[in-house]
């Protein structure tokens, strides 16, 4: 339980996560603890009331903690929000250089992303839980959010290009961009449009084999017009 003075729900001295002489496993165990509290409470609010009408200052309040110890986890608001996406960024490019020997890049990424809607991945856009689809809403109807998104998007281009860049450097480095761009767009217009069929009330079961074949063909078609990569 707190002591006099400590905020409701973290200790003080956990702005940093560490405590004198706790072993550094533990340490790092803690301070995940209290980034994921932190964050978890931020989204309650955001889902809501709507992100652009919660404060730093409240959502603080709501965690028992400082303004100085939420930005010592999360440097920005929007930190808050899409840090449950950060384990997907370069994702492409991990599936390429992780494939098996003989595996061309776009075969690897084809697999990965039919097995990401056979797992219901909510990246995929095709997980019909209440809190992921309202989360998605938010993302994409808040601009400051949305933006951010895009940034990492941006870097998940780069990442990609120079995974294929190495893939197939016959190809040269403008191919490679080219290819990543197309890559990474195909990606994004077919998780949003599984968001928005589930939104809109269609059935996740009944939509994955629509969201399989719509893959495939989109895959399929990235092949065709990517032969270095194929």
């Amino acid at each position: 339980m707190p002591g006099p003075g400590e905020p409701t729900g973290l200790r003080a001295d956990e702005s940093t996560g560490l405590r004198a002489g706790e072993p550094t496993g533990l340490r790092a165990l803690r301070r995940r603890r209290i980034h994921d509290a932190l964050s978890a409470a931020a989204i309650t609010l955001f889902l809501e009331r709507g992100f652009d009408d919660v404060s730093v200052a409240e959502i603080a309040a709501a965690a028992g903690v400082s303004k100085p110890t939420l930005f010592a986890y999360f440097p920005t608001k929007e930190d808050l929000v899409l840090h449950r996406i950060l384990d997907h960024r370069g994702e492409a490019a991990r599936v390429v250089r992780a494939r098996a020997p003989g595996v061309a890049p776009l075969t690897a990424l084809r697999a990965h992303l039919l097995a990401g809607l056979d797992r219901r991945e909510p990246v995929t856009g095709l997980n019909d839980h209440p809190e992921v689809l309202a989360f998605h809403a938010m993302v994409f109807e808040t601009p400051s959010l949305l933006g951010r998104v895009a940034q990492y998007a941006g870097q998940d281009e780069h990442d990609l290009a120079d995974a294929l860049t190495e893939a197939a450097p016959q190809a040269g480095d403008l191919a490679a961009r080219l290819a990543a761009a197309q890559i990474i767009a195909v990606q994004r217009v077919l998780a949003r449009e599984n968001w928005a069929r589930l939104r809109a009330g269609e059935d996740v079961t009944a939509r994955h084999p629509t969201a399989v074949a719509a893959t495939r063909r989109a895959l399929d078609a990235l092949r065709r017009a990517l032969p270095d990569y194929a």
